[in-house]
């Protein structure tokens, strides 16, 4: 298959998070007939990772083979391959193995690659894979960074705030107590709060994404909570006490999801960037250094015209070997 049949092929397994298996036994069949040793690493039931190796690795590509739902069916054009994964990340996984065919062939030892499940939904692939025994030095992990070498990736931080009220009849409100005004004083306040700012990062980001609360419009809403995701600059223990130092007591705090920022090796030669999404990195700290990198626009992913440039597949294809050599070259 050419990088465009595998990126095709890959799209046409839907692998949205938890139904990873499909396309985690096609990459292991796939590798095995190229000369990969491969193993299955199972992250959950029937939801593995796959790890394939040259010798004893000290550069690897890994990416994620899991997507966003809803699956979105595969089309193409004369320029942009299209569906559900395209860019995020089954573009990307089409180029590592063609990059590894072409390393096989050159006669290159010593690299692997890692497929993992479950970056959309908390990292819980690369969690176990971060057991596996390994020697490398330098991970490659691939994510749609437009081509760029990215310098640094955001962390992120999930957050539900619940306040409780009173309920009453809404004709006479001085009886009951309202949740949701509760709620909405403290989202004001954390909208208006000074966040941190870092350098290469830029600024702290809040998003509200969800409210919930309340029986009746005719009701004093005795609940109500909403879920903020952060992406975070310095680190997730300030931002928390940030966060509580503004709600005070007025709702209760639980956070659901903490990753901190990353930042990333740099070769020369390379356009850079920096990312504002978080990534399977933090989760793969027994990899070696890590390096992000790949083809396609993080704004095409989880859209339903999720796209990848043909042009960019085919040049990653090149990228990924010389990144693999320039990597092993280094002491």
């Amino acid at each position: 298959m050419n990088v465009f049949e595998l990126t095709r092929k890959l799209i046409s397994i839907p692998s949205i998070s938890g139904d990873e298996k499909a396309v985690a036994d096609f990459l292991a069949d796939y590798l095995s007939s190229a000369g990969f040793e491969v193993a299955l690493q199972e992250a959950e039931d029937n939801r593995p990772n796959v790890y394939a190796r040259q010798g004893e690795p000290d550069v690897v590509l890994s990416s994620h083979t899991d997507t966003v739902p809803p699956y979105v069916e595969f089309k193409e054009d004369d320029d942009f391959i299209y569906g559900r994964g395209a860019c995020d990340t089954k573009g990307i996984i089409a180029a590592m193995l063609k990059a590894g065919d072409a390393l096989l062939e050159a006669g290159v030892a010593d690299f692997g690659l890692l497929f993992v499940v479950g970056e959309e939904a908390g990292s819980i692939g690369a969690r176990q894979a971060n057991k596996i025994p390994n020697r490398s030095r330098y991970l490659i992990n691939g994510e749609p960074t437009e081509s760029k070498l990215a310098l640094g990736s955001k962390g992120a931080l999930r957050a539900i705030l619940r306040s409780s009220g009173r309920a009453a009849h809404s004709a006479y409100p001085e009886k009951g107590e309202s949740a949701i005004d509760k709620l909405l004083d403290v989202l004001t306040d954390l909208r208006q709060a000074d966040w941190p700012r870092e350098e290469t990062l830029g600024a702290t980001t809040m998003n509200i994404g969800m409210i919930n609360g309340g029986v009746a419009a005719n009701v004093i809403p005795p609940d109500a909570e909403a879920e903020l995701m952060f992406r975070v600059v310095t680190n997730n223990e300030s931002l928390k006490r940030i966060i509580e130092s503004v709600a005070g007591s007025r709702v209760a705090v639980d956070y659901t999801f903490a990753c901190d920022p990353v930042f990333t090796e740099k070769i020369d030669g390379f356009d850079t960037t920096v990312v504002a999404f978080t990534t399977d990195i933090p989760a793969l700290t027994n990899w070696g250094r890590p390096l992000l990198f790949g083809p396609g626009s993080i704004l095409d992913a989880h859209t339903p015209g999720e796209r990848i440039s043909k042009a960019e597949v085919i040049a990653a294809i090149e990228t990924y070997k010389q990144m693999v050599l320039s990597l092993k070259a280094k002491d």
